[in-house]
């Protein structure tokens, strides 16, 4: 991946204004997927006499096509300083508990439906030069909270207005049943064919000539090269008790700008049985839809066409494209059930500021689209890549911990995406000892590990 450098403008955005109502019914959804066995209780506005009222504070903000909203007032809650949106009155308490009533002060479902729906790139024109929102434009990064899951905030304080009206305490959803949080470990594989050099310059510099003697042999004898590893990566990842996601590409020649897709060809009978032997074994194998298909469905549901006994259900982009106004309407077209690309390529964290699954918010037509997204929160390649955040070994898992103890404390998801090329014993930096770090990390907190299309039934049910 490539530093993000600005393009030119973004398609323009096509939207209906979006409604009081349309923003309550949306993020009340995600609050009662978030929780187990949530109370009806009504939350509203003043003058439709709930029994937790909010703060009315938007104004026409969102009848327009604005994309940053005015900046956050940062206030306490639960330890933590948190950024709230929409907030009028700082001077007053976040929450004022009544006799059988809750008032927050502050608009706390407006504020969720802003960064949750990803309003801000929808009508923001910054794009990298992938045609990708920058974490550099974002309120995350203005505000300094990309690893902070913010939405999960404003959901504890209705969650704390809820227990009060209601009586009723409220515990975040369990996966596998009793799993505080889930890990979903996923591999992009956009390179089989790689990892001569890198091999070789390996054993050069620890004095293995003879074994760079026997890697010239195996190149030149056409033997599977370093990085033609799928069923390595499998059984390392299972050594911690989880499958593995595989994203597979289905195309192989470079996009018009010249950008590489796969170096190996997924329509073949051979590499077809290869999948489902992994798939038989417990692998997961997904589409990782190739550069250009992010505004293409037809392209995308052919290249998925290529796994035709193996139906995959989910999806992430090549170089994690995404189109505000135009990827989410490709997925369902193409028959995508979920999705994992939405993270930021130079940060981890939460783009949307959520550590759940949720369901898209579709501008076009004012409601919630029909796949989950089950966001991407730490990548390989973000950690050191010269243009990223250039995290020496040593300094990965203390950076990111912070960040999956916000996941455990809400019940969410843990996305970690490890290419396979990672695996490769002479990547000291971003390789299978950092990997390996990282899962006896998720596995000593309990993570349940789970693939998308298992994290996809247990949330829809």
């Amino acid at each position: 991946m490539s530093d993000p450098v600005h393009s030119p403008a973004a398609p323009a955005p096509s939207a209906a204004p979006v409604s009081r109502e349309t923003r309550l019914a949306y993020v009340l959804r995600h609050f009662r997927l978030a929780y187990q066995d949530v109370p009806d209780v009504s939350i509203g506005y003043a003058g439709t006499q709930p029994l937790v009222t909010l703060a009315d504070a938007v104004g026409k903000f969102f009848q327009q096509a604005t994309p940053c909203a005015a900046a956050p007032n940062f206030r306490e809650w639960a330890g933590q300083p948190v950024p709230f949106f929409f907030d009028p009155h700082p001077e007053r308490p976040l929450l004022t508990l009544l006799a059988g009533a809750a008032v927050i002060n502050v608009d706390v479902v407006a504020a969720a439906f802003y960064l949750l729906s990803g309003w801000q790139e929808y009508f923001s024109a910054a794009r990298d030069r992938h045609g990708r929102f920058p974490y550099n434009a974002s309120v995350q990064q203005q505000y300094g909270f990309v690893a902070l899951p913010v939405v999960n905030y404003y959901f504890d304080v209705l969650k704390t207005a809820v227990e009060h009206v209601t009586g009723t305490a409220l515990e975040p959803r369990r996966w596998n049943g009793e799993a505080k949080f889930a890990g979903f470990i996923t591999h992009d594989i956009d390179t089989l064919n790689g990892g001569w050099g890198t091999a070789a310059r390996n054993l050069l510099r620890r004095g293995r000539w003879g074994d760079v003697a026997k890697l010239i042999r195996a190149k030149t004898s056409h033997q599977p090269a370093p990085w033609d590893n799928l069923e390595d990566v499998q059984a390392e990842t299972s050594r911690f008790g989880a499958p593995s996601t595989f994203f597979i590409l289905g195309k192989n020649q470079p996009a018009p700008n010249g950008t590489p897709n796969a170096d190996y060809e997924a329509d073949t009978p051979a590499f077809r049985a290869r999948l489902a032997q992994l798939a038989a074994n417990g692998a997961e194998i997904a589409s990782h839809g190739s550069y250009g298909t992010a505004d293409d469905y037809v392209s995308l549901r052919e290249e998925r066409r290529q796994l035709p006994s193996l139906n995959p259900l989910g999806n992430r982009f090549h170089y994690l494209r995404w189109e505000p106004t135009r990827t989410p309407g490709v997925l369902a077209p193409a028959g995508v059930a979920y999705d994992s690309t939405l993270g930021f390529a130079e940060h981890f964290g939460f783009r949307n500021s959520y550590c759940l699954p949720f369901f898209p918010f579709d501008f076009a037509r004012g409601q919630a689209h029909a796949f989950l997204e089950i966001p991407l929160n730490v990548m390989d390649v973000t950690l050191h890549h010269p243009n990223y955040l250039q995290l020496p070994a040593t300094e990965i898992l203390p950076a990111i911990q912070p960040m999956f103890a916000e996941i455990e404390k809400f019940g969410g998801v843990a996305t970690v995406l490890w290419h396979n090329e990672h695996f490769d014993p002479a990547n000291e930096t971003t390789g299978p000892r950092q990997f390996a770090e990282i899962m006896d990390y998720l596995r000593q907190r309990g993570a349940a590990f789970l693939t998308g299309g298992q994290i996809l039934d247990q949330f829809a049910s």
